[in-house]
């Protein structure tokens, strides 16, 4: 990858809002959009896992979804409550949401479309899984390649997140920046459960750039409504002819293991990849494995198509 090649952070209007996005890789490379999960700012996606995809031949885009970082922040809707959560699990009653993961995957398109981009590889992480998902489904012209990680078909029979991982859902929004560092280090030791000592000793940096480029705590809460109010794409998934990689972490607290098995199970042909230790994150030591996954089923889907 050419050092000239990598575009710092750009509005694009897409779909009515503003999508906050960043290039790395040539121009003319295979377009891959990396779309992020609940509550996460596109700088999850680390910098340097960005650049090691561009080097391997992709134009790699990341971006904001609405209601998060630089993109636009939408209005209304209410905190989610317990009492909603158990209506919908025991009655299913739905959970009201002022958008639902369609209105995310046309950001993704709307996005695509203000790029001049026709068809790209998409790989999405949890949330941003099932809106990669949604897109494919969707859009199915548009996807060249689909890599769901550590995501779900919205199948209510996959077991819920751990205890401790949906307390953190849950937990009211941090008071001050002091609290919000110290919030997202003890998120992520959760998340990535075991011993990652390279990674909680970047937490701080990490949690630094998040906070300074905005929270919206709100937002987040909207997200969470719009994966909630979707519901199961299940059957839906049945149909998608998109060469499919899944990807997930065997210790994952938050979407179970059940999650990514459940997505490689209903949609046909798909490649199901469990990494041994893998927990709810994308930690450095993984990278190798998730890279040369990502790189080998985009690349053999490319040529595939031309």
């Amino acid at each position: 990858m050419n050092a000239s090649a990598h575009q710092p952070p750009q509005i694009a209007r897409a779909n009515g809002i503003d999508i906050c996005y960043e290039i790395f890789g040539d121009a003319n490379a295979e377009p891959l959009l990396l779309i992020m999960g609940l509550g996460a700012q596109m700088i999850h996606w680390d910098d340097a896992f960005c650049e090691k995809l561009a080097a391997r031949g992709f134009r790699v885009i990341r971006f904001d979804n609405r209601d998060i970082g630089k993109s636009s922040h939408m209005t209304g809707g209410k905190r989610l409550t317990p009492f909603e959560l158990l209506k919908l699990r025991f009655l299913k009653i739905p959970v009201a949401a002022t958008y639902k993961l369609i209105d995310m995957a046309k950001d993704t398109v709307g996005l695509m479309d203000a790029l001049g981009i026709k068809s790209a590889h998409l790989v999405g992480a949890s949330m941003g899984g099932m809106i990669a998902q949604e897109v494919t489904l969707s859009f199915p012209q548009r996807v060249r390649s689909l890599t769901s990680i550590m995501s779900t078909t919205g199948n209510p029979r996959v077991p819920p997140p751990t205890r401790e991982a949906a307390a953190m859902l849950m937990a009211p929004p941090p008071r001050s920046k002091e609290e919000y560092i110290e919030r997202f280090g003890r998120t992520w030791k959760v998340l990535r459960v075991g011993s990652f000592p390279e990674e909680e000793a970047l937490d701080p940096g990490r949690a630094e750039r998040t906070f300074a480029r905005g929270l919206n705590p709100a937002g987040v809460g909207r997200q969470l409504r719009a994966v909630l109010a979707s519901g199961s794409r299940k059957e839906r998934l049945h149909k998608v002819t998109a060469p499919t990689l899944v990807i997930h972490g065997t210790v994952d607290p938050l979407v179970r293991p059940e999650g990514g098995k459940d997505t490689a199970a209903s949609i046909p042909n798909a490649k199901l990849l469990m990494i041994d230790g893998m927990g709810h994150a994308l930690p450095a030591r993984f990278w190798p494995e998730i890279i040369g996954a990502i790189d080998e089923h985009a690349h053999r889907a490319a040529a595939k198509a031309a």
